[in-house]
C-alpha cells in the first residue's frame, strides 16, 4: 500500500511540474461550469444543455465555432462534471484503429463496471467518411459519447448519419467583455495565473488586448504570456508594467479564417450587400475574401451573376462593367485584380436595382418544366428552304423594320398564350423601357 502511494504522490507531482510549465492559456482553462465565459445561449440555468448536464443525460454532441471560444474547455468541464472516463483525438493524426481501440475500451468498461467513455475528437471536420462511419454504431447503441468539436459548418463537413444522432451547439466568438474578463482571472490568479507578480497594468492595454482578439480566448491570453513572462525574463524581477505598445509587440497576427463554410457565408453576404446598395458592406466583404485568398474568378462570378439578377435593365451597364471585370481580373492578376473587382462591386453596389429580367426568365422557365410546351407559331418558323412554304412555315411573318416605327403587332406566343413574363420596374433605365413599351401598346389602340 504505501508503493502505491508514493507513486501516486511521484505521478501528482509530475503533473503539478507539467502545468507549472503550460502556457496560460492552458493553465487557466475553466474547471467547472461557473468558471465558463460565454455560450450563455446553451449553458446558462435553464438552458438546452445545462439542462442535459444537471440531469446527466448526456448524448452526443457536435460543438461547432470558431477557434477559442471554449469547445475543448467545455468538453473538459462535461466529462468531469458526468464523473465520464475521457479520451481525446485529434482528426488530423487519429486513424480507423485508434477509433476502435477507443470504441473496445469503451465496450469493457460499460460491460464491466457500468461506466461511460466520452470521446472528444478535435477538428471532427477532418476525419473522411470512412473514419467516421466507424463512429455510427457505438454512438447510437450508447457505448460512447461523442463531443466532436469543429471551426467548419457540421452540416457541410460531417456525415449526416452521424449529425442525425448527435445535438449541434453552435459557440459564438467571445464579446470583449468576456475577453477582458478572462484577462483579469489570469492577472488575479496566483495559483495558475500571474497574481503572485507584481504587475502594473493599462487599461487601455487589456482593451487593446481584447478587441484585437477578435473573439478568440486563446490569443488574448496567449499574448498576455507573452507580454508578462517576456518582461521577467528580460528585467529578472517581478515587477511588470503592461502598457498598450507591449501588449500589440506580444500579438500574433491572425491567420485569416477561410474554409468552405466561410466560403459561402462571405459570397453570400458579398451578394446580399450589393443586392441591398451597401457600397461599405460590399467592398468589406470583398475585402475579406480576398485577403483570405478566394479564387478571383469565383468573386468575379458572383459579382457578374448580381449585376444580370438584381440591377439588370435598371443599369445595363452593370452586366457590361462585370464583364469587363471577370476579363481583366484573370489578365492581371493580384493585387491589381482587387482595383477593378471593387470597382464593379461598388458600382452595382450603388446602380438602381431590378430584378425583373430575372423573374421574367424564372417564370418562363418554370411554365415550360411544368408541361406548358407552346408551338412555334407558323410564322415564326424556319422559312428559308425549300418546301418551307408549302408548310406554311414562314408565311405571314412581318418584317418590323418595314414600318416607320420599327415595330408591327403580329403574335410572337401563339394564339390564348399572351402571358406577360417581362414587367419592367419603375426605375432607372427599365422606366424609359417601360415607358416605350406603352407608348408600343398604345399606338395600337
Amino acid at each position: 500500500m504505501q508503493g502505491k502511494d508514493e507513486n501516486s504522490l511521484f505521478a501528482e507531482a509530475e503533473q503539478a511540474n507539467i502545468r507549472a510549465h503550460a502556457p496560460l492559456a492552458v493553465r487557466m482553462r475553466p474547471r467547472t461550469l461557473d468558471e465558463f465565459v460565454g455560450q450563455s445561449h446553451f449553458i446558462a440555468q435553464g438552458k438546452l444543455l445545462r439542462r442535459m448536464l444537471d440531469a446527466d443525460r448526456l448524448m452526443s454532441l457536435i460543438f461547432y465555432g470558431p477557434p477559442g471560444s471554449g469547445k475543448t474547455s467545455l468538453a473538459r468541464i462535461i466529462a468531469n462534471q458526468t464523473r465520464s472516463h475521457i479520451h481525446y483525438l485529434s482528426a488530423p493524426a487519429a486513424s480507423v484503429k485508434d477509433i476502435r481501440q477507443v470504441i473496445a475500451i469503451a465496450t469493457d468498461r460499460l460491460a464491466a463496471k457500468s461506466e461511460r467513455t466520452l470521446l472528444f475528437i478535435d477538428e471532427i471536420h477532418r476525419f473522411n467518411r470512412a473514419q467516421q462511419d466507424v463512429l455510427l454504431d457505438d454512438v447510437e447503441n450508447g457505448v460512447l459519447v461523442l463531443i466532436g468539436a469543429t471551426t467548419e459548418n457540421p452540416f457541410f463537413s460531417i456525415n449526416s448519419p452521424l449529425i442525425s444522432r448527435s445535438t449541434v451547439f453552435t459557440f459564438e466568438p467571445l464579446t470583449e467583455d468576456d475577453i477582458l474578463a478572462l484577462l483579469n482571472n489570469a492577472l488575479a490568479d496566483r495559483e495558475r495565473g500571474f497574481g503572485k507578480y507584481d504587475i502594473t497594468t493599462d487599461e487601455k492595454a487589456l482593451k487593446y488586448l481584447a478587441v484585437i482578439a477578435d473573439g478568440d480566448a486563446r490569443r488574448a491570453l496567449t499574448a498576455l504570456d507573452v507580454a508578462v513572462m517576456s518582461q521577467l525574463k528580460h528585467e529578472g524581477s517581478e515587477k511588470i508594467t503592461l502598457t498598450t505598445d507591449i501588449v500589440k509587440e506580444s500579438v500574433q497576427q491572425k491567420s485569416i479564417q477561410y474554409n468552405s463554410d466561410t466560403h459561402y457565408d462571405l459570397a453570400s453576404a458579398l451578394q446580399k450587400s450589393m443586392r441591398g446598395s451597401d457600397p461599405d458592406a460590399t467592398v468589406y466583404w470583398l475585402g475579406r475574401m480576398i485577403a483570405g485568398g478566394e479564387d478571383l474568378r469565383f468573386i468575379a462570378r458572383r459579382i457578374a451573376v448580381c449585376a444580370a439578377e438584381d440591377v439588370g435593365n435598371a443599369d445595363p451597364m452593370a452586366t457590361v462593367l462585370a464583364a469587363s471585370a471577370v476579363q481583366i481580373a484573370e489578365f492581371v492578376g493580384l493585387p491589381e485584380a482587387q482595383l477593378v473587382l471593387a470597382q464593379a462591386a461598388i458600382y452595382i453596389a450603388c446602380a438602381p436595382k431590378s430584378n425583373a429580367s430575372a423573374k421574367a426568365i424564372w417564370q418562363a422557365i418554370e411554365d415550360v418544366k411544368a408541361g406548358k410546351t407552346i408551338p412555334v407559331p407558323k410564322h415564326l418558323r424556319d422559312g428559308h428552304y425549300k418546301g418551307a412554304k408549302k408548310l406554311g412555315h414562314g408565311v405571314g411573318y412581318e418584317y418590323p423594320h418595314n414600318s416607320p416605327t420599327g415595330y408591327i403587332k403580329q403574335d410572337y406566343l401563339g394564339q390564348g398564350h399572351g402571358k406577360k413574363y417581362y414587367q419592367p420596374k419603375d426605375i432607372g433605365r427599365e422606366k424609359i423601357i417601360s415607358q416605350y413599351l406603352q407608348k408600343l401598346h398604345n399606338q395600337l389602340k
